[in-house]
């Protein structure tokens, strides 16, 4: 078929190719020259997409080199793309049609040498040590002695035979091992997920919450110990309510993990050793302060019996406040007894005072009436019904005098009797008061005659004074001081000599 061109036939001598007859020559043509390639470049901007599969550039300066990895292929590398790492990228190299694009399918990453990885780690520790991660406000002091110890590392390594044993030496604790790959893709994942899920236990949990946790690892390279520079293993560190101890490789080796724990170990052996005291230096601790105790407690007791012994001799004779005492009871006593008498003696008068009063008054009474009636009586009657009445009222009169008088005086011996019934049972309290009083105060003399300074010095004992004030240490004499000497029989003045 012939084809009709508008400016005449001047493209009839070149070839016609559709777009995907191009882009698959092209396709084969590159995959062909470039079979399998190593590139080493440094990683640019990286995403992920949902799929899994991620895309990066590999740039040198300013030529990029746009590189996927499939999404089985990321799980199984061992180092993720991360930006600004150093690595080397090995692949083939193939075009994508949809964009006219050439690009790399890598199939594995290798980091390119230790100082890339240095520089990538300064870079990450700077980012969160601007965050605070790694202040020293936030770390926590270690238990003096756990009860419990959480450790994450793997179960089948010598690192945890050497902190077993080592805690066994020292201080034998319940170890609880939480296992984990210390090396590789996973171990950043695992060891986040065994600090997190420490954190997690409580007291409903089967397993005690640890006291103490314990992240370590063996040596290794810069690239077998790269996952404990993971911000996912740092941060859950941070988050960590127990307190972290770090020993991840020698003591030469550093990771992130060090700059948030709460106390970094050079070896694993060396965090065992600070998880846990010497059994041996705290038994000696708590017999050396048992002896303190001791000791304390004996010289306490020794200075204040020396007190007391002081304060006794000090007081003055109880015969003293005793002879007072004993004066005031009897002159108390004998003022009581006559003020007893004295009472009685004067309700006596009174009684008697007050019957003969209501005596004379009734019979002057009755006598007025008696008089009155039989004078009405006598002007009505002649003289012999008067004389009859008048030796009538003369008996009456003598009766009623009688009668009236007996009463009276009864009660006035039944209440002189009540008197002396009163006076004879308050002189006996006032006796049985004075022979308890005697008696305490007998008790009392015998307590201050034990107490008693003086008999001290009958004993053959002395009191230095100095300014009439007791000496009772060498370090309060000086030389040249005067000084009172007191015996059972008398006082000495001396001179004190060095």
């Amino acid at each position: 078929m012939t084809r009709a061109y508008p400016f005449g036939n001047w493209g009839e001598n070149i070839p016609e190719y559709s777009v995907s007859e191009i882009s698959g020559a092209v396709k084969r043509k590159i995959e062909d020259a470039f079979g399998r390639v190593r590139v080493r470049a440094e990683i640019g901007s990286v995403s992920r997409a949902r799929s899994g599969h991620v895309y990066f550039d590999l740039k040198e300066g300013h030529e990029k080199l746009s590189s996927v990895i499939w999404a089985r292929t990321a799980l199984g590398l061992d180092a993720q793309p991360e930006e600004g790492m150093e690595v080397f990228a090995v692949g083939r190299l193939s075009t994508y049609s949809g964009t006219s694009r050439y690009q790399l399918i890598v199939e594995k990453i290798q980091l390119a040498g230790e100082g890339a990885l240095m520089v990538m780690m300064e870079k990450r520790r700077k980012i969160l040590e601007s965050e605070g991660l790694f202040d020293t406000k936030h770390k926590r002091k270690l238990p003096y002695l756990p009860r419990v110890i959480g450790v994450v590392t793997s179960p089948n390594g010598a690192v945890i035979r050497d902190i077993v044993h080592r805690l066994s030496d020292r201080f034998p604790r319940t170890v609880y091992v939480w296992p984990v790959v210390v090396q590789g893709q996973n171990c950043a994942t695992e060891v986040s997920r065994a600090i997190r899920g420490f954190n997690g236990f409580t007291a409903a949990t089967s397993i005690p919450r640890p006291d103490l946790l314990i992240v370590a690892r063996g040596g290794g390279s810069i690239e077998d110990l790269w996952e404990f520079n993971d911000e996912s293993v740092v941060r859950a560190v941070f988050d960590s309510q127990i307190p972290v101890i770090s020993a991840i490789g020698h003591e030469t080796d550093t990771t992130l993990i060090d700059f948030v724990a709460d106390k970094r170990a050079p070896t694993p052996t060396a965090a065992a050793e600070m998880a846990v005291p010497e059994r041996t230096n705290v038994q000696f601790k708590v017999d050396e302060w048992g002896v303190r105790i001791a000791r304390a407690s004996a010289n306490a007791i020794n200075v204040r019996r020396q007190r007391l012994r002081d304060v006794n001799r000090g007081m003055p004779r109880p015969a003293i406040f005793l002879s007072v005492e004993r004066q005031r009871v009897d002159i108390v006593a004998e003022r009581l007894i006559g003020a007893l008498k004295g009472h009685a003696q004067r309700r006596r008068l009174q009684w008697m005072e007050c019957a003969g009063a209501v005596r004379s008054q009734v019979l002057e009474h009755r006598l007025r009436a008696c008089r009155e009636h039989l004078g009405t009586i006598s002007e009505r009657l002649g003289p012999t019904v008067l004389r009859s009445l008048r030796r009538r009222q003369e008996e009456v009169r003598y009766q009623k005098q009688t009668l009236a008088r007996l009463p009276l005086y009864d009660r006035v011996r039944e209440l002189t009797k009540d008197l002396d019934l009163l006076f004879q049972r308050t002189s006996h309290e006032v006796s049985a008061n004075v022979t308890r009083s005697s008696a305490r105060l007998d008790i009392l003399s015998g307590k201050f005659e034990s107490l008693n300074h003086e008999a001290t010095l009958e004993r053959g004992y002395a009191i230095v004074l100095k300014c009439g004030d007791v000496i009772t240490s060498c370090g309060a004499i000086k030389d040249g001081t005067d000084l009172t000497i007191q015996f059972s029989d008398g006082c000495v003045s001396v001179v004190s000599k060095g």
